[in-house]
């Protein structure tokens, strides 16, 4: 079973992720809160994290980099990350903080799943 964690605030993007890998061998945990995020990701081992560019007053960028330390300092285990964009000129943002892929906003279920699929089989059978 493949384990994702999505940190986004929005409920318009976690109902699209849902919707997008909607499998019963896929299971989903959101974090709301970008401060709680890392936290969230040592409770669990995730086979991917997915972050939204615009979660909370954080931001997407300085999320990513607080996982990476946290990475580094043995607090999580790693995982490879999806940045969700809002737009497509951000993506030298998600190469900085080496992202393993990204999407933009507003995606479709195929974009998001390719995605997820380049990185990790966790839609397998969707």
């Amino acid at each position: 079973m493949a384990s994702i964690l999505l940190i986004a605030d929005d409920a318009w993007v976690q109902n699209e992720v849902a919707a997008a890998i909607d499998d019963v061998s896929t299971t989903v945990r959101h974090e709301t809160d970008p401060r709680k995020a890392t936290l969230t990701a040592g409770e669990s081992r995730f086979d991917v994290i997915i972050v939204d560019m615009q979660v909370g007053s954080m931001g997407g960028v300085a999320l990513i980099r607080a996982l990476r330390d946290a990475t580094h300092a043995g607090e999580i285990e790693p995982a490879p990350i999806v940045l969700l964009l809002d737009r497509r000129d951000d993506a030298f943002l998600a190469k900085r903080v080496e992202a393993a892929a990204f999407v933009v906003k507003p995606f479709t279920a195929q974009e998001l799943r390719s995605a997820l699929m380049g990185i990790h089989p966790v839609t397998q059978g969707s």
